[in-house]
């Protein structure tokens, strides 16, 4: 068969195994894609900040998902640049198989996750998976993976509570003018939350976090 039929470089034959290669890759993007990335900890530090201005519905959980997309590849650029120019561009030229074009694309992933993830953790996931303790660039991707998204989840909640403060304050003050002024029977977030919004939107609030998230990266 000729592989011109089917667009492939010289030197790649259209075989089972590639075609089904490429099938599993696609199949587990969506997993690499929060396991792997900036996306658990900006996603989670975006649904605590509604949490904490009290609108559960608002913004809808498709438009955070979709600004954390966004912040994401913001993140991820030189990562996914490095990735571009160290396996898919020589896979493209034919000068890679498979297996090279896997090996060296975890690199600057790999790399990414150990930027943000501590020792501790890591040492943690060695004990867990029976590894022999080395240094964290020999670890394999089945334990930086989980130590990362460990400490993702980490500082994305440190990060909430330091964003849920404000807004308790305007919580308790809210609470205590309505008890001193015996209005028991008016619900506090009926008064709280039209302050918190005004409070976010005089701040500037949305890029305030969303700058605030992404610089938080290493």
């Amino acid at each position: 068969m000729n592989p011109s039929l089917f667009n492939l470089p010289s030197g790649h034959a259209a075989l089972p195994l590639d075609v089904l290669g490429g099938l599993a890759i696609l199949a587990i993007a969506p997993l690499l894609l929060v396991m792997t990335t900036s996306f658990v900890r900006i996603v989670v530090v975006l649904g605590l900040v509604r949490s904490a201005i009290g609108a559960q519905a608002l913004p809808p959980n498709i438009v955070l998902i979709g600004v954390s997309l966004a912040l994401t590849f913001v993140v991820m650029t030189p990562t996914i640049a490095q990735i571009s120019h160290d396996s898919l561009e020589p896979y493209s030229h034919g000068k890679l198989t498979q297996a090279q074009l896997v090996t060296r694309g975890v690199v600057p992933l790999r790399e990414f996750m150990l930027r943000q993830t501590r020792k501790k953790d890591l040492e943690l996931f060695e004990r867990v998976a029976h590894v022999p303790e080395a240094a964290p660039a020999q670890l394999g991707i089945s334990v930086v993976m989980p130590a990362f998204v460990v400490g993702e989840l980490r500082n994305a909640f440190a990060i909430g509570f330091a964003l849920y403060l404000p807004f308790l304050a305007i919580d308790l003050a809210v609470a205590s003018i309505l008890m001193g002024l015996g209005m028991f029977m008016l619900s506090p977030p009926v008064i709280s939350l039209p302050c918190k919004l005004l409070l976010f939107v005089m701040v500037d609030g949305w890029s305030l976090v969303c700058g605030g998230v992404t610089s938080s990266f290493r």
